[in-house]
């Protein structure tokens, strides 16, 4: 037996309420014969009478009287579940999960998901800061905010922060001992202040380019941190050479506490991509927070295929 369909029972159930065909055809915005011709077909699928019809009224039959009990109040709830959502739709609210990087966090998502969590307070978003990569899918995260080269290929990646490029600094006492290196190659007659890794746990190695060509630099130093910022203090204090992303760096480079070098060999390179599984189906709250975060001119890319630097320090956190 064919399944009669939710519009049909509808149309039973507000007859039955009505209990007049011009009455319920006039509430539903559609003609007494089309709403007649429903009704039997539905008696057919059923293979049972449901409506008792005379000239004046409509009554149940005890079928129909089963049939109305059983369904009237659930088809209320039902729509008023598509109420709900339809509501949901036109003001977002729910929770989002997005695992990030301290550098990440600061540069670009709060600047951006700030003022959309101010004008839609039903909106919540969980931030995990997390020093190593996470597994969003196992994780029961909505997306994950990264660098490009750190996105498996199989994730919808959307960029959605600037270029960034990375700066050699040293303090002003330092440099007045130790001449300024030239070429990424003086560095291995310097003390620098290594990056512990959390991914791999090994030291990260510096990566410059200048015209094309690339140059690996695996330096030695007094000291090592797994913190960008630890790092930073440890340069200011005249401990050596750091390597970590410029903005990070730009308010001490600013105030004189630190002096780039090797500028020519630190190009810029593209930024933050926002990931999350392609066979995710947006929720309205994820889909907001993702065109907040969308770069005006971006477009959905694989940027895994491309970036071939292999780890930053300060981009990971």
């Amino acid at each position: 037996m064919a399944r009669p369909n939710l519009n049909d029972l509808s149309a039973f159930v507000t007859v039955a309420r009505e209990g007049s065909f011009t009455r319920a055809a006039s509430a539903m915005g559609v003609t007494q014969s089309a709403l007649s011709q429903a009704m039997k077909a539905l008696e057919e699928r059923l293979g049972i009478r449901l409506l008792t019809r005379t000239t004046r009224s409509v009554s149940l039959t005890e079928a129909g009287e089963r049939l109305f009990a059983a369904i009237g109040d659930r088809l209320d709830e039902i729509e008023t579940e598509l109420d709900a959502l339809t509501e949901l739709r036109e003001k977002p609210a729910g929770l989002v999960r997005i695992t990030t990087g301290e550098h990440a966090m600061r540069a670009v998502l709060l600047p951006k998901l700030m003022p959309l969590m101010h004008k839609y307070p039903d909106l919540r978003i969980e931030f995990d800061v997390s020093y190593g990569l996470r597994n969003i899918v196992a994780d029961r995260f909505d997306a994950g905010v990264r660098l490009g080269e750190s996105i498996d290929k199989d994730m919808i990646a959307v960029p959605v922060g600037p270029q960034l490029r990375m700066a050699a600094v040293a303090s002003p006492a330092y440099l007045k001992t130790h001449p300024a290196p030239k070429v990424p190659g003086d560095l291995v007659k310097h003390r620098c202040i290594n990056l512990r890794l959390p991914t791999t746990g090994g030291f990260y190695v510096w990566e410059f380019a200048k015209n094309g060509r690339e140059l690996n630099v695996r330096v030695e130093g007094q000291v090592a941190f797994n913190t960008s910022p630890h790092i930073v203090d440890a340069a200011i204090a005249g401990l050596g050479i750091c390597f970590l992303l410029e903005d990070e760096l730009s308010p001490d480079i600013k105030a004189g506490k630190l002096v780039p070098v090797l500028e020519d060999w630190c190009p810029l390179f593209p930024g933050y991509y926002l990931y999350y599984p392609s066979r995710l189906h947006p929720s309205p709250a994820f889909s907001l927070v993702l065109n907040a975060l969308r770069l005006s001119s971006a477009v959905t890319t694989s940027p895994g295929r491309t970036q071939k630097r292999k780890a930053l320090p300060g981009a990971r956190r």
